[in-house]
């Protein structure tokens, strides 16, 4: 009965929520995104790198009207680590000046190069996001 725990009533006798849909998982991730840009000072076409290089058209009505978006698995994904990485800078450097500004600042850690990490992020693969948030994990002490 792997599904019994699924169904099972949450604290209090009540079923638990249902789960977010695609359509409400995309729009809270593309708000939240916007407000990392805009925190990181990010130019309209780094954003759209970053989001998997959606077409300008697609992009601009995200950011318009982010509960009409539906994403793509890569794009969620995409959003997950960005997520994770703002996190993690918040958490590391909790004077938001310098979180925000992490990631345009050389850095001299191996993964970088002495290069911003946001080159690394800019360079279109999920591998260069999920290198930055390992990075930034494991300075944490989380896990790499």
């Amino acid at each position: 009965m792997p599904n019994a725990a699924r169904l099972a009533p949450a604290a209090g006798g009540r079923p638990p929520p249902p789960a977010p849909d695609l359509s409400e998982l995309s729009a809270a991730g593309l708000r939240a995104f916007f407000n990392i840009a805009r925190d990181w000072s990010l130019s309209a076409e780094e954003q759209i790198i970053l989001l998997g290089a959606p077409g300008r058209s697609t992009f601009f009505k995200w950011k318009a009207a982010p509960q009409s978006a539906r994403l793509a698995r890569d794009t969620l994904e995409r959003l997950s680590l960005i997520l994770g990485i703002y996190k993690a800078l918040q958490i590391l450097l909790p004077e938001p000046n310098a979180a925000d500004s992490w990631i345009k600042r050389p850095n001299a850690a191996p993964p970088f190069g002495g290069r911003p990490a946001l080159d690394r992020m800019l360079a279109g693969n999920i591998s260069d996001l999920v290198a930055v948030r390992q990075y930034l994990d494991a300075m944490r002490g989380g896990w790499a």
